[in-house]
């Protein structure tokens, strides 16, 4: 099975990269700029026939949340346009898309999980531009999987518990938020995830359970919750740690306004294909003490 996935160095494309190795018959082509650049649509097409795949992914998109906020043009281009532009291609070559989309389509309000159904509402350009995405992806292939997630962390690229073990090498307290709500959601789980869907969509051509999806870590903690779990996690495997004081979202202003609750269920997901993601911090801590080692791996050199 050849997965054309759209990226190179996100953390789900490096995630799904290195997890495919593992699986003998899957093939990974990542693609990225110049040769397919979302904000050039014209080039998504033709880079994704020539790369010849049997399921689409689409993983690349506008991702500073903040500078979208005076970028509304350039993230529409690449979550909207894009993403349509990616997900016609694959139906222009009769194959599947699943396409990621993010938490920040709802307004954030409440305590209750999200579900598919809820009322979306995105309070930003990030999430206003993630929403036209979906409804693109949806008018361009009716063949689609939209994963929703949420709180990405990865041994990859910038997240937060690499910034939060950056900042405990320095600071002996950290200021972390503590009424913003999630499910941290480690990139390594989505990337087998979107291998168990490609598995099922390619041996089941009559798959008939297309349509949106929130994919996200087991279990839910606030910012702070979630920075206290990753220096106990860091100081339990020798490296560093740091005390955490709770702040409000009001005492760390932001341009763009960030949801209070990002909680997703993911029953429906389990429910059509029988996978759910380890609990949060079962991943947090394989992450964390892959972190530690391969930077004692690169100090012993």
């Amino acid at each position: 099975m050849r997965i054309v996935v759209t990226g190179t160095e996100g953390q789900v494309v490096r995630s799904l990269v290195e997890r495919a190795a593992r699986h003998s018959d899957i093939e990974i082509i990542a693609l990225g700029r110049p040769g397919l650049d979302l904000a050039v649509p014209s080039t998504v097409g033709t880079a994704i026939a020539e790369a010849k795949p049997d399921i689409v992914v689409s993983a690349a998109a506008y991702t500073a949340v903040d500078q979208a906020e005076d970028e509304p043009d350039l993230a529409h281009a690449i979550n909207a346009l894009g993403a349509g532009a990616v997900a016609r291609a694959a139906g222009d070559l009769g194959v599947p898309v699943i396409h990621l989309s993010t938490d920040y389509v709802f307004a954030g309000d409440g305590e209750a999980p999200y579900t598919e159904t809820d009322a979306t509402g995105p309070q930003g350009v990030y999430g206003r531009t993630k929403l036209e995405g979906e409804a693109a992806v949806i008018a361009a292939n009716p063949r689609h999987i939209i994963l929703r997630t949420a709180w990405v962390y990865s041994p990859f690229g910038k997240n937060f518990v690499k910034t939060m073990l950056r900042l405990a090498e320095t600071r002996d307290q950290v200021s972390v938020v503590s009424d913003q709500w999630g499910n941290p959601t480690s990139a390594i789980d989505i990337a087998d995830a979107i291998i168990e869907t490609a598995r099922r969509i390619d041996v089941e051509p009559s798959f008939t359970g297309y349509g949106i999806y929130h994919l996200a870590g087991t279990g839910n903690i606030n910012w702070s919750g979630f920075a206290r779990a990753i220096f106990a996690s860091s100081r339990n495997n020798g490296g560093p740690f740091a005390e955490v004081a709770d702040i409000a979202s009001a005492d760390y202003p932001t341009k763009a306004k960030r949801p209070f609750n990002s909680r997703l269920s993911t029953d429906k997901f389990f429910k059509v294909f029988g996978w759910r993601a380890p609990d949060w911090q079962v991943s947090t801590e394989a992450t964390v003490s892959r972190l530690l080692a391969e930077a004692k791996g690169r100090d012993a050199s």
